[in-house]
């Protein structure tokens, strides 16, 4: 008498194509082609698989895109909120390690501060993207007055400027940085956080 093999499990959709796949196929194509150019029948174009098969993972576009901005968005928020409560170190050096831990996490997230940093405003789901970025200004500015009030800073330049400045920085990357180019992210956060905070003079 023989033992009948068991029956494998049976997969659920097809392999290779889970939510991240389906997210990250979508950023790369938002930023591409742009939000407003494209549909989710690109997306499914793009990937070889149905619209209904995407619909399995997002419930439509604008979905898709807030999945984006809030891939985006987390951990910074995330760095800053924890560098605002933190009551160990100066203000200057949470201020300092804020702006290292920043280049981090866009290299770590390019594709998707890229197209955050491309949002204008133009539905819910960018609005509150926006207004996530303005929380993240003002308590980033909160910190360059602290480290100010200390005496770390100079006092002549408004810290919302001065955070704007820093946060432009470190946002200038998505132009021009690539993972497989020269720089590691640690040579580059320390490049900017010397070039923010000591200078370029000698």
């Amino acid at each position: 008498m023989t033992t009948a093999e068991p029956t494998p499990p049976r997969r659920r959709g097809r392999p290779g194509y889970d939510q991240a796949t389906i997210l990250h196929t979508a950023v790369e194509l938002f930023n591409r082609r742009g939000y407003d150019a494209t549909s989710m029948g690109d997306l499914a174009k793009v990937l070889g698989v149905t619209k209904p098969a995407i619909y399995h993972h997002f419930t439509s576009k604008e979905e898709l895109l807030k999945a984006a901005l809030d891939d985006a968005l987390d951990e910074l928020t995330a760095v800053v909120d924890e560098a605002a409560r933190r009551q160990a170190g100066t203000a200057y050096e949470r201020l300092r390690e804020v702006v290292r831990r920043s280049v981090e996490v866009l290299v770590a997230h390019q594709p998707s501060v890229t197209l955050l940093l491309r949002v204008r405003g133009n539905s819910a789901v960018e609005r509150a993207a926006l207004e996530r970025r303005r929380w993240l200004d003002e308590r980033l500015a909160e910190l360059v007055a602290d480290a100010v009030a200390e005496g770390a800073l100079r006092d002549d330049v408004t810290p919302t400027l001065v955070s704007r400045l820093l946060f432009g920085m470190v946002n200038s990357l998505v132009e021009w940085y690539r993972p497989d180019g020269a720089f590691t992210p640690t040579t580059v956060a320390d490049a900017i956080a010397t070039v923010a905070f000591d200078g370029l003079a000698r």
